[in-house]
């Protein structure tokens, strides 16, 4: 049963950690310039850029996300931002890849950039609009230890589903509730200990995805064991 939970939650790290992975270190800006023409409409990068229906991309690597003074975001952009988001080559590969991934309703109505070299491209195209772009780090490939220990209370706890349904509108913002794996991995009958071992790294940030880091940061140990139970059953 342990071997069979640690290659079920590497095969979820796999899946997650496929945006972190693009290869930055072949990134070309020119190209990345012409993938940028999808996003001109609503945003403007470089010398004068001024905020259109997006707000404007100079010195976006490193800046809190809904951080620009006079710009309209959405919510869930700012609370995105008050919790720590911050935007580098993780965060924003992963939000280039499918905006409602990171912040489930941003404003921003575009399907995203599914190559992951274009996300390459077009993020070393915007880190020459910031003032040190050579001291900007590469995102790395996400490591993650699926040995992550948890509290054996923790792990002891037992979850009300009932509270768990309760608490899983966010979740099922970006997963399927039928346990369809629709570029986000299925949470839906995943056996409830390997859920809460799974949030539980997040929380810890042994697991590196922002997202996840972000939205189990928010959870109790309680909170965790009822999404948990929740999803054990869902559907059965």
């Amino acid at each position: 049963m342990i071997e069979l939970r640690h290659v079920l939650l590497s095969v979820i790290v796999a899946c997650f950690a496929q945006s972190a992975a693009a290869n930055h270190a072949d990134a070309d800006a020119k190209r990345g310039e012409r993938v940028f023409k999808k996003c001109r409409s609503c945003h403007k990068v470089g010398e004068g850029a001024t905020n259109r229906v997006g707000p404007q991309l100079n010195l976006l690597f490193q800046r809190v996300a809904g951080s620009i003074e006079g710009f309209k975001y959405s919510e869930s952009m700012l609370r995105a931002g008050a919790d720590g988001l911050v935007w580098d080559h993780n965060t924003l590969d992963t939000y280039l890849e499918n905006p409602k991934s990171l912040i489930s309703k941003t404003r921003m109505n575009f399907r995203g950039l599914k190559d992951a070299g274009d996300r390459a491209n077009v993020m070393a195209y915007l880190r020459q609009f910031s003032d040190n772009p050579a001291n900007i780090p590469e995102a790395s490939p996400t490591t993650v230890g699926t040995d992550h220990e948890v509290d054996p209370a923790i792990l002891a706890l037992q979850g009300d589903p009932e509270y768990g349904e309760y608490l899983s509108s966010e979740c099922v913002s970006c997963h399927q509730i039928d346990g369809a794996d629709s570029g986000i991995p299925s949470i839906t009958n995943w056996p409830a200990e390997d859920f809460v071992i799974a949030m539980h790294a997040y929380k810890d940030k042994k697991r590196v995805h922002p997202v996840m880091q972000m939205m189990a940061g928010r959870l109790s140990a309680e909170e965790i064991a009822g999404l948990a139970a929740y999803f054990e059953k869902v559907g059965q």
